[in-house]
């Protein structure tokens, strides 16, 4: 079965202008009007972009600002014209870029539904059919018949949303302009679109909302200065686009030390039950970590843990003031070891990164901090031969928690 989008060697090429004039005042501006030289410099917004797109999957389109993307869905929209390269598209596409795109301020907000609609390939009688699912998705009911120059910035891209999702499209493109929306209205969009997808249409999605695209997308494609950098399943796109360095592991020592530092980590090991390193944890174990750190001119200090997963989710943090209230027992100088143990059955199956600091708790100062520099995996302790949570085991990625709480329970 031929996809339906094959992107070819696209390319896409504009001239910036460079005037060699420095900042002057009014009069030597208009002195030098005509004297003022100007350059032109090629850029290239995209460079060779070539992916396929099958029917009914689910694509991010990712990268920082001004790697590529709008202009991508630019061109896959036929707004704008590739400067070299070509895109086959076997179905109908309907494109929600900018908040207004296709349509006219004079008209009413039904005038617009069915302009919008012969816009992007629509015959009458489909624009018919879903007019009252448009209508109140959007919640434009009491005003359909208002022209649009009268709607809120809102009520336009809540319209347009409607418009793109309803209308039987082979091939829905969403740039991030539901970000403008309010929470609501963005968790709406999200089950529509779920809605989309699980119907066997085609979804290209550009989102700055991890969540969003790890709950949408199957696949991503990560733009990086107009090229392709990356072409996979979502979650290993975002450790490319988020710059995660999974090679960093069980153990950190301190190469160089900052005698500036009035408190300084030394060393952080991850142990496991058997007292060794270890990266891989079963859900099942206790994960011990080991901070070695020096108080230089004797403050008081709060050793603490942050836990992240890959995609910046904050896990949990946790800090010895239980022991400690101020850090006032830790205040002579001297090195110390702090050890803290991640119970079993606390974490759900996945990839986390620790950040470590040590810190004056009143007030708040940071005396050293070691961010992402540990990792580690937890896995499935079905593949043990001792169950997880006691008689069974059980893994959703919905949760970043999965703990063993004491319950009790009693005949009454």
């Amino acid at each position: 079965m031929k996809p339906i989008l094959d992107i070819q060697h696209i390319s896409k090429k504009f001239k910036i202008n460079h005037e060699q004039q420095p900042y002057l005042s009014l009069r030597d501006s208009l002195s030098n009007i005509f004297k003022s030289k100007k350059t032109t410099e090629d850029f290239w917004a995209l460079k060779d972009v070539s992916f396929k797109v099958e029917e009914g999957d689910t694509v991010g389109i990712i990268g920082k600002n001004g790697a590529g993307k709008s202009t991508l869905l630019k061109i896959l929209s036929k707004i704008t014209p590739p400067t070299s390269g070509k895109i086959i598209c076997r179905g109908r596409i309907a494109s929600l870029l900018e908040v207004g795109t296709g349509f006219h301020p004079e008209l009413s907000g039904r005038e617009n539904i069915f302009m919008n609609g012969s816009i992007l390939g629509m015959h009458r009688a489909e624009i018919l059919k879903n007019f009252d699912a448009i209508v109140d998705f959007a919640g434009i009911e009491k005003f359909i018949d208002t022209p649009l120059k009268h709607y809120s910035s809102g009520m336009q891209l809540r319209l347009a949303f409607a418009v793109a999702a309803f209308l039987e499209n082979e091939v829905l493109i969403i740039d991030e302009v539901l970000a403008v929306g309010d929470a609501e209205f963005q968790k709406k969009c999200m089950g529509k679109m779920d809605d989309v997808s699980k119907s066997g249409r085609t979804i290209l999605f550009v989102s700055h909302s991890v969540n969003a695209l790890k709950t949408l997308c199957e696949r991503g494609v990560y733009l990086k200065n107009g090229i392709v950098e990356v072409d996979s399943d979502m979650n290993n796109a975002l450790k490319n686009y988020l710059n995660i360095d999974i090679k960093k592991g069980n153990h950190f020592v301190r190469e160089q030390k900052n005698k500036n530092k009035q408190c300084e980590i030394l060393e952080v090991k991850l142990i496991n039950e058997v007292n060794t390193l270890s990266s891989d944890f079963y859900t099942s174990e206790d994960i011990n970590v080991e901070i070695t750190w020096e108080n230089r001119v004797g403050v008081p200090v709060t050793p603490n843990l942050e836990l992240h997963n890959l995609f910046g989710y904050k896990i949990f943090w946790t800090t010895d003031s239980v022991i400690d209230a101020n850090g006032g027992k830790k205040s002579k100088i001297g090195t110390y070891k702090s050890t803290v143990k991640i119970p079993k059955h606390l974490l759900n199956c996945g990839e986390y990164l620790m950040h470590i600091g040590l810190d004056l708790a009143a007030p708040i100062k940071n005396y050293d901090s070691l961010i992402n520099e540990i990792f580690f995996i937890v896995k499935d302790s079905l593949i043990k031969p001792t169950l997880a949570k006691g008689g069974f085991s059980f893994n959703s990625n919905e949760f970043a928690l999965l703990p063993t709480f004491d319950w009790k329970y009693e005949l009454i």
